[in-house]
């Protein structure tokens, strides 16, 4: 399988899968006033329903609260990736 091609340095994508798409955009709000962020591109997240969104942050431009937060929380190095996930 074809490794992802990750996105560039300070910018992370994020993926929001949910059964209501009002709580998807909900949730892509809160992030867009957190971060700088494009605007979140809508697909259908299966033959069940829902909405995936997709967009991308830019981890580099963060309001002050979620700038203390990241500057605090350090990665364990023990990254695991849920079994869903590439």
């Amino acid at each position: 399988m074809k490794s992802p091609e990750l996105p560039s340095a300070g910018h992370a994508e994020i993926r929001i899968v949910a059964a209501d798409p009002e709580a998807a955009r909900h949730v892509a709000e809160v992030l867009r006033r957190c971060f700088a962020a494009t605007e979140a591109r809508g697909y259908p997240a299966g033959a069940d329903g829902g909405t995936r969104l997709h967009l991308t942050v830019d981890t580099r431009r963060v309001a002050e609260p979620v700038r203390s937060w990241l500057l605090t929380s350090r990665s364990s190095g023990d990254e695991h990736t849920e079994p869903d996930e590439i």
